[in-house]
């Protein structure tokens, strides 16, 4: 860790650890790293034998359901981070969710019931998640999401994720021009492929991954620690004049036709 990278007083939280392959739980790790306090939650009862332990091994100072569909455990969530902390620095939204069956068929054949939850979840949470953490942010403050080169390209297989993600990286432009004259930043990670369980939702994943390193310019797949490292600069002092922006870390992949 650098020493200029320095997270100490800040207090942060986390959306959408699932285990230690999720890329939030990546982030949260160098967060924690460079001294930063963590809320973190989970989505469901089934998950939190999963995030526990690990929220545990981050000494993280909250630790809370959070169904991101679920308007009453979000609020409970802000509660409680107002009533330990008085105050948000960062949150870091990771998650992401379209039916299977939307997922994996045709954007032309996707339902509208698939359409509306994968949206709702995985675009539309961010900006409720926003909005409440707009006014523990009293000193300015940094909103960070995650997305995929595939919305902005057509990927094969990523099928409805890619209007989705467009909407999210739409979202975090205007996101940051509102939240801009309060000192809160908005920007985008967007990692190239890397194995996690949600990646496993993807018809023929294994052969993204594959075509993936083939592509980059560094010929080398990125890692957990790669993408926190990114996420730990953007929610860092050090990033106090970026925002808006979706960042690539992809090896290269993206200038690559």
């Amino acid at each position: 860790m650098a020493a200029l990278l320095d997270l100490a007083g800040k207090k942060g939280l986390v959306l959408g650890i699932a285990n230690e392959q999720s890329i939030a739980y990546g982030c949260a790790n160098i967060f924690h790293q460079a001294g930063a306090e963590l809320a973190i939650s989970y989505a469901t009862e089934k998950a939190a034998p999963y995030v526990r332990p690990l929220a545990e091994q981050l000494k993280a100072s909250i630790l809370m359901p959070c169904d991101v569909r679920d308007d009453a455990q979000m609020d409970a969530l802000f509660k409680a981070i107002k009533d330990e902390w008085g105050c948000l620095d960062f949150l870091l939204h990771s998650i992401a969710y379209a039916p299977k069956a939307d997922l994996q068929g045709r954007v032309t054949d996707c339902s509208k019931d698939g359409f509306f939850e994968a949206m709702d979840i995985s675009c539309h949470s961010f900006i409720r998640l926003a909005k409440r953490a707009e006014p523990l942010m009293i000193k300015g403050g940094s909103l960070l999401t995650v997305s995929y080169i595939g919305s902005q390209e057509v990927v094969k297989n990523y099928g409805l994720m890619g209007p989705v993600k467009a909407a999210l990286e739409s979202t975090t432009r205007y996101l940051a021009a509102e939240l801009g004259e309060k000192n809160i930043r908005v920007n985008v990670v967007s990692p190239s492929a890397i194995k996690t369980r949600a990646g496993s939702g993807i018809a023929d994943f294994d052969g993204l991954l594959e075509s993936t390193a083939v592509k980059m310019p560094l010929h080398r797949m990125i890692d957990l620690d790669d993408i926190g490292h990114m996420a730990a600069f953007l929610v860092s002092d050090l990033s106090k004049n970026i925002t808006g922006g979706v960042h690539m870390v992809d090896g290269g992949y993206e200038v690559i036709d």
